[in-house]
């Protein structure tokens, strides 16, 4: 019992320790003054978006960079997604839509939908949105000024994240939660190590000179989450790599619902292991498993220790990531059966190779 008890603070200190790191250090993109005129190709794969492409679509046309393209690739739709995308762009010479080929075998559909996005584009940088953000005025001139600014092969934004239900609110925080508990941002640009490496593919912003040369999409053609590997990859090509929060300039509502955000972070979680489920246990064992064996001391000096370790850590996080700190406190414990639930469903899925994600399995 000492033992764990002893392991589980240790953690539960780490964490505290670098989720501390991450709220001094604010690793968030900056707003700039200075104005760019690189032509940037704006590239968006969907597949049965039509509840929220118009809305970035949308947002893009009224923001306030004015060189750019935009080209959607539909990854066969069934909805109206399509004939949304090709009415607006009737009316917006920079917008275009495309047809995506017959997915391969060798492929994961949005890696293939990326990879022909990028053989249409001209721009000097790429810039891949999902269909259900929100973008703002300042993001692209701020992200292109970032480029020069550290000479990146690749900028990657973890966005703001709206939920509006409460099911919503007890798992998408998740991903901030765990990200920064685990990883000093700053350190995927700081370290050239390859393996220090975190991004996110709903916003990923290229060098499109280096992208053509190493086709990045294609090297992770098979990866479920590819925008860790890809970054990976940058960094072992010898180019420089950065991620950063997305300053309230892009937001992005993932899910809709309970089910679907469940759904959705267990096609991720195992990613962030490597898929070692062994490791991932063992986290999930420090991470929940712990802080229920020091409530059973009842001891008052540990477990008040604990929870304000744990209280600090979700008030840190939430304001670096711009959440609603009081509300993370106190759905903590339901998150954590969600996180529970996220786990059984990634192994089991993982295991068994049923994960199905926009009606294909992968």
């Amino acid at each position: 019992m000492f033992i764990v008890i002893y392991v589980t603070f240790i953690f539960i200190i780490l964490r505290f320790a670098v989720t501390l790191f991450n709220f001094i250090s604010d690793p968030k993109l900056r707003r700039v003054n200075k104005s760019y005129t690189n032509l940037v190709s704006i590239l968006i794969p969907v597949r049965n978006e039509e509840d929220n492409i118009l809305t970035l679509l949308t947002s893009i046309h009224q923001q306030d960079y004015r060189d750019y393209e935009v080209i959607i690739l539909d990854d066969d739709s069934t909805d109206r997604t399509y004939i949304i995308c090709a009415e607006f762009a009737a009316h917006h010479p920079a917008f275009r839509i495309i047809k995506g080929k017959q997915l391969t075998e060798q492929w994961l559909g949005k890696n293939y939908a990326c990879h022909q996005l990028a053989q249409q584009a001209r721009g000097e940088y790429l810039l891949f949105l999902d269909a259900d953000e929100q973008i703002f005025n300042g993001l692209i001139n701020s992200a292109v000024h970032r480029m020069y600014f550290r000479n990146l092969g690749l900028l990657s934004l973890f966005t703001n994240q709206q939920m509006q239900t409460i099911g919503e609110k007890l798992v998408v925080p998740l991903m901030h939660y765990i990200l920064f508990n685990l990883l000093p941002l700053r350190l995927v640009y700081l370290s050239k190590s390859p393996s220090v490496a975190a991004a996110s593919g709903q916003f990923m912003l290229f060098n499109a000179t280096v992208y053509r040369q190493y086709q990045w999409h294609q090297s992770a053609k098979d990866k479920i989450v590819p925008d860790a590997e890809i970054m990976k990859l940058v960094k072992l090509a010898g180019y420089n790599g950065e991620s950063l929060l997305a300053n309230d300039m892009i937001t992005c509502r993932m899910y809709k619902n309970y089910p679907d955000a469940i759904n959705g972070f267990s096609k991720k979680v195992l990613a962030a292991f490597n898929y070692n489920i062994f490791s991932f246990l063992v986290f999930l064992l420090l991470l929940i498993t712990g802080p229920m064996i020091v409530l059973m001391t009842l001891n008052l000096n540990l477990i008040t220790m604990m929870i304000g370790l744990i209280v600090l850590t979700r008030i840190m996080t939430s304001l670096v990531s711009g959440q609603n700190a009081y509300m993370n406190i106190i759905l903590h414990p339901l998150q954590m059966f969600s996180m529970l639930l996220i786990s059984f469903s990634a192994i089991q899925k993982y295991l068994t190779k049923t994960m199905i994600w926009k009606g294909r399995k992968i």
